[in-house]
This record gives structure tokens, sequence and C-alpha cells, in this order.
């Protein structure tokens, strides 16, 4: 999704089109935003790219756990505060489409279980 006129991002053209890509590999799932594009699933955000370029997905305990442990990936802060449900994704893993896609995947999958939001 370009951006719009009159909206800019400080967030790298390249990492933002890597992030669509694999948005796109889920026809469920459509990207929300511009400045800081996520996707989301009752209300609940379980995907997103922040201003920097940073990926971030939103996983179960165990696929937290077993992402964090295979990855390396440090705790994802964001305005001081550790975002206990999220995982920060590797450059190198975000241009690979086809293996994160699972991660993607079960994100997505987390999400359907939170109570959804009015």
């Amino acid at each position: 999704m370009p951006w719009p006129p009159g909206k800019e991002s400080n967030i790298p053209v390249e990492k933002l089109a890597l992030y669509d890509k694999l948005v796109a590999t889920n026809p469920d799932v459509v990207r929300k935003e511009d400045t800081v594009p996520y996707t989301s699933l009752n209300g609940h955000m379980f995907s997103y790219i922040n201003t920097d370029g940073t990926v971030v997905f939103r996983l179960s305990k165990d696929d937290q756990e077993a992402f964090v442990e295979k990855y390396k990936t440090g705790p994802v802060v964001s305005y001081g505060a550790l975002k206990k449900d999220w995982v920060n994704i590797p450059d190198d893993l975000l241009k690979k489409t086809k293996e994160l896609k699972n991660y993607f995947d079960k994100s997505y999958e987390y999400a359907s279980t939170l109570k959804p939001k009015k």
C-alpha cells in the first residue's frame, strides 16, 4: 500500500515492502494505517512495523519462548514498557517470507484466541 499524499514515514521502503509481502500471504489479513502499519483481529494488534522499521509479532507464551530461543531476539520495549506477548523480528528473517509466514500465522491464530474488543 503506497503512502498517501501528505503522509510521510521514516520506515525504510524496503522493510515496508517486505512487511507488506508477508501480510499478503494471509488473505484474511489487511494491513492498516500508514505511519505505523499494523495488522489486527477483533480489535487486537498482532503485528506492526515501528517507524524505525522494526517488525514485531504478538505470540502465545509457548510460541514466544520458542521464537526467542531459536532467533535469539531481545524483549520488545515500547515507550519504556516491556510488551510481554511480543517478539522482535530479526531483519534477516524479515527477508525470508516463507519461513516467517509460519510465525505470522501463529500470531494471527493467537490474536483469534483473545477476547474481542468492543
